[in-house]
């Protein structure tokens, strides 16, 4: 069987938002889309225990319907299936995630803090999926762009190869950013930045070279800009339809699920964003 592309719905806007970059992509890969609504516990203000069953199944089984009826009317010819497992979320859509191609979640949900620019349970999914996790905040088209943070390590380097492949599919150009910073003061440009300029853009020549070699209908644009990495790729994604890193870089801690970059640009990317690990 195909793995589908799964998304997690749960009546809010940025699910909605979620479902329309899943269903759109299921197309592209000509994969089915399986559409994942959790159960939670039942509304408290119900009397009886026969009534809290009854409006959470209602509203669920409506949040299902309403998802698939739009998929169908935008994609007719997609092969859609849906769920409606109860349990914690997280935990939930880690199970779902062990036979998905992609897992694709809106940035929060109907739950958390208004304050809060990214839900748990996405944060939960991208810190401990192996496969790819797309985290829609902001729905963008038309920008033909594809943008992919990279630094050479491992992480980075799966990124790299999936936004060859992403930009090959939506036939669209491929930014690729790789963003450093000097140690020294920037008032001024001295001999020692331009050389250390000059070798971080040939390290990203080297990333880039097998990969123009496998994918030589993708049109490629270098930039190594000298600032931080999530300023940089922030900066980028106001630009794209896609934004494209690893779970993790080379800085931080090999312990923790997930480095500082992709977790800042969880919350400030202006575009979907794609965080990939390298499968084991």
């Amino acid at each position: 069987m195909t793995d589908p592309i799964v998304v997690g719905v749960d009546g809010s806007g940025r699910s909605l938002r979620a479902l329309v970059w899943a269903a759109h992509e299921a197309a592209l890969r000509r994969r089915p889309l399986r559409i994942v609504h959790v159960l939670l516990p039942a509304h408290s203000y119900a009397t009886t225990e026969e009534g809290r069953a009854w409006e959470a199944s209602t509203w669920d089984e409506g949040v299902v319907a309403e998802a698939t009826a739009i998929v169908q009317e935008a994609h007719p010819d997609l092969e859609v299936t849906s769920a409606l497992p109860p349990g914690n979320p997280a935990a939930v859509l880690l199970t779902e995630a062990e036979n998905a191609h992609t897992i694709v979640l809106g940035a929060k949900g109907r739950g958390g803090f208004g304050s809060l620019l990214l839900g748990s349970v996405a944060l939960q999914v991208v810190g401990h999926t192996a496969g790819p996790v797309v985290i829609v905040n902001h729905l963008t088209t038309g920008h033909g762009r594809v943008v992919v943070g990279t630094d050479g390590s491992g992480h980075s380097r799966a990124a790299l190869a999936y936004a060859f492949e992403q930009a090959s599919l939506r036939g669209c150009q491929l930014q690729a950013v790789h963003a450093w910073s000097h140690p020294g003061p920037h008032a001024y440009v001295s001999a020692a930045q331009d050389a250390m300029a000059k070798e971080h853009r040939q390290a990203l020549e080297e990333w880039l070279a097998p990969l123009r070699e496998e994918h030589p209908d993708v049109e490629v644009v270098e930039q190594v800009p000298d600032e931080s990495p999530v300023i940089a790729l922030a900066r980028a994604s106001d630009r794209a339809d896609l934004l494209i890193v690893g779970s993790r870089g080379l800085g931080g801690f090999h312990g923790l699920a997930l480095g500082s970059v992709s977790h800042h640009l969880l919350q400030f990317s202006q575009c979907p964003l794609a965080v990939i690990r390298p499968r084991a």
